[in-house]
């Protein structure tokens, strides 16, 4: 949670903390042998062409992206969870907000909710379910809520979004805190929601497939964790070649150019886990593999989501300009994959940035 006390700052964009700048150096050796070993067969210029050159209406934290209709939408942390439109990835424009004032039942789960924060989207069983946070600053009294419409098109007459409520909440007294929702849908046809931010780490909770909400009395199941101060967060699940892939942020966002996010992953050949990262350390001793992390002109790269277009893995996140006082980003990159199935940052394999 103490990585979200300045979100609601952070989220108004054109607007970035004056903090002191350290610029962060690349050795250019090391970042040769990491690119060797990541894709012997692409070379600088393939990789940077994987990294897209973004315009129009960018600013977004905690940003999550589905394609409809031939459109893409982009969901992110703000009030009333602000929209972005794009036709191809590149160019966006706004396209409104989801709520026009605070959903009741999120409201009064936590009165002293302000921005939504770290919203998550997904298609089921005929609609699109919108799972969003409220939260308290400071602590982990925080409830996750639903929200569903038939379409996603702002200009059709069925544009309406329901709110269904609050799905899960967490109290002062609990071990963890339910922020950062993602919700995972299984080939088996189960359902299942990740959510945790510090306290005892990422969680995983069945969800019924028909309703969209908790199956009662399912049990929370851990999948990843780290030591005192706890600083993982922002879960993000996808599947490929029979491994499930647990994406997380570490250390701190939401400081502007001084925010030391960084994004991890680790695997497992089940929903539930366990995971380990390429070294075999186990998610819930600290493990996580990096895969990206703060850059010269850029800082705290997290939160990230993962667009799936067929065999195409676009890593979305949020990252603090340098250039314009850490306000924060949408970047997006199509992710490249080791021989053993390890995905990596084309940011993080090349030099500069």
């Amino acid at each position: 949670m103490l990585t979200r006390l300045l979100k609601p700052i952070l989220t108004k964009l054109g607007v970035g903390l004056l903090l002191g700048i350290g610029l962060v150096a690349c050795a250019p050796a090391a970042r040769q042998t990491a690119l060797q070993a990541a894709a012997p067969t692409q070379s600088v210029a393939d990789l940077q062409s994987k990294i897209l050159t973004l315009k129009g209406a960018i600013g977004a934290h905690d940003p999550v992206i589905i394609k409809a209709g031939g459109q893409y939408y982009r969901y992110a942390t703000g009030p009333g969870i602000p929209i972005g439109c794009s036709p191809d990835l590149i160019t966006w424009r706004d396209c409104g907000r989801v709520f026009s004032q605070l959903p009741v039942e999120a409201y009064k789960s936590v009165p002293e909710v302000g921005d939504l924060w770290a919203p998550d989207i997904a298609f089921l069983n005929g609609r699109y379910v919108l799972y969003y946070s409220a939260s308290s600053f400071g602590s982990n009294k925080s409830a996750i809520a639903l929200a569903t419409n038939t379409t996603l098109d702002p200009l059709s007459k069925d544009y309406k979004w329901v709110d269904e409520g609050v799905v899960i909440a967490s109290r002062p007294g609990n071990n963890y805190n339910t922020i950062d929702p993602n919700l995972v849908q299984v080939a088996d046809g189960t359902l299942w929601l990740a959510f945790g931010s510090f306290w005892s780490g990422i969680k995983l909770i069945q969800m019924d497939s028909k309703t969209g909400k908790t199956l009662a009395d399912a049990p929370l199941q851990a999948l990843a964790q780290r030591g005192p101060p706890g600083a993982v967060e922002a879960a993000f699940i996808t599947q490929r070649g029979g491994y499930y892939y647990l994406f997380v942020s570490f250390d701190q966002c939401c400081q502007g150019v001084n925010s030391t996010y960084n994004m991890r992953v680790g695997r497992a050949k089940t929903v539930t886990g366990p995971y380990t990262d390429r070294a075999g350390k186990a998610m819930l001793d600290g493990g996580g593999t990096l895969v990206l992390e703060g850059k010269t002109n850029w800082r705290g790269p997290g939160h990230n989501a993962v667009l799936v277009e067929d065999d195409v893995y676009w890593l979305v996140y949020h990252a603090y300009d340098v250039k314009s006082n850490g306000t924060p980003l949408l970047h997006i990159e199509q992710l490249v994959w080791t021989e053993d199935g390890w995905p990596q940052a084309p940011s993080e394999l090349v030099a500069g940035g």
